[in-house]
């Protein structure tokens, strides 16, 4: 069997309320009258680490409540095949970088041993992103009525070779789902597509209000001079995230404001063994400077997370190739004005010039990080703006009521088909 999460987060939906609009969940209990009762199962290639188990611990619970009988399964995988899935991941985001033979094979042999250890019978089978994406071709159908493809990152520009390959074992699914309709694909066509944003859970503790003196007292515990200022950015070490030209930011805007400090955050997940070769090239261009602050940590952070988002008085997220950047959300929650790359998912939260600014280059970011710390009231009132812009559209309750639209889409064309 493949391995069960036992989620640690208890959610009810009317935990909600006061955040969610009163429409909104009962427009969500609705949705669930007609699907009571049906089997859900989530499958992903990790529970810890990354915005997929992040949004799956709320959304597992949730699904619950409304009636529901939803799991969450990780397939089982060593470094062997998480090398080759990291790769699968960055090339298929548009890096150019080779395919051979030994990964196509090494790909297929870990799913299809997934998919004979995969047991019981699902109405609904929810396979995350390309490391357990030849599940169903695997399986054959056998345990589950309705298989929906969640593709998390950007397969706008993919390279060839990649997206060639996968497209076959992608083509049996019911539903594809991503997070932004250019994310598609050229030659792959499902009976479903759906867009469907990410969300973050406002009621975690790393979403959760902290106030100013806790976040200002946990910073100082990880390193941080809460006497000057703190530019920050929270993503993986990885290339999209492009932790180097932040430090390039950072000396640009240094050298107006030579008290400035830089704090670089991750979470390292079990499914990504580049994480830490990034990190050493990270450290390597840092050098020894003192007020850049390489932080990483192997197990739950939440708390540092939002402390730092918290506290920061300006949060960066320099991607190159995002697939939407959960990071953004969860800063612009709590009131930031976020300096963010002009890519995938990002423009959909950051609106230049009202909740943030969306920049191109090393140069115009700087600028702007320059521009937000020199001018605080305008700083604090487009934080504002960003977090009632993630109310309305990037919170849990609004991302479960997308599921259930979808599967009783999929339930509707069973029944007249």
């Amino acid at each position: 069997m493949l391995e069960k999460v036992e989620v640690q987060r208890r959610r009810s939906l009317d935990d909600y309320r006061g955040v969610a609009t009163d429409r909104l969940l009962t427009e969500i209990r609705d949705l669930a009258e007609s699907l009571k009762g049906a089997r859900v199962v989530h499958v992903n290639a990790t529970a810890f680490g990354g915005g997929v188990a992040e949004m799956l611990e709320s959304l597992v619970p949730l699904m619950r409540d409304v009636g529901l009988e939803a799991e969450w399964q990780v397939i089982a995988g060593d470094d062997e095949f998480f090398t080759v899935t990291k790769a699968f991941h960055n090339g298929l985001q548009g890096m150019e970088m080779p395919l051979s033979p030994q990964m196509k094979e090494i790909w297929q042999r870990y799913n299809r041993r997934n998919a004979e250890a995969f047991e019981g019978r699902y109405d609904f089978v929810v396979v995350h992103d390309p490391q357990p994406a030849g599940l169903l071709y695997f399986d054959g159908h056998g345990a589950g009525r309705h298989w929906l493809w969640r593709s998390h990152i950007d397969t706008s520009h993919p390279n060839p070779a990649y997206w060639e390959f996968i497209t076959p074992f992608l083509r049996p699914y019911q539903a594809g789902v991503f997070s932004l309709s250019a994310y598609a694909g050229d030659g792959l066509v499902f009976p479903e597509l759906a867009i469907i944003h990410p969300s973050i859970d406002p009621l975690s503790s790393k979403n959760r209000p902290m106030d100013q003196r806790r976040a200002r007292t946990m910073c100082r515990g990880l390193g941080v001079d809460t006497d000057r200022p703190v530019i920050a950015q929270i993503s993986r070490y990885d290339p999209w995230k492009d932790p180097l030209g932040v430090i390039d930011v950072y000396r640009i805007v240094k050298g107006s404001l030579p008290e400035v400090q830089l704090v670089l955050m991750a979470s390292m997940a079990n499914d990504d063994p580049e994480g830490w070769e990034y990190l050493s090239r990270t450290q390597e261009h840092a050098g020894d400077d003192p007020d850049i602050h390489l932080l990483s940590f192997e197990s739950n952070n939440d708390l540092e997370v939002n402390a730092l988002q918290t506290y920061s008085d300006v949060v960066i997220q320099k991607s190159v190739r995002e697939g939407f950047g959960l990071v953004v959300t969860e800063a612009m929650w709590k009131g930031q004005a976020v300096v963010g790359g002009a890519v995938g998912g990002i423009p959909l939260q950051v609106i230049d010039g009202q909740t943030g600014f969306l920049v191109r280059s090393v140069e115009q970011c700087a600028e702007k990080v320059l521009f937000l710390l020199r001018n605080r009231d305008e700083a604090k009132a487009m934080g504002a703006s960003a977090k009632e812009h993630v109310r309305k559209n990037f919170l849990t309750p609004r991302h479960l009521r997308d599921y259930l639209e979808l599967f009783k889409k999929l339930s509707i064309h069973e029944a007249e088909s």
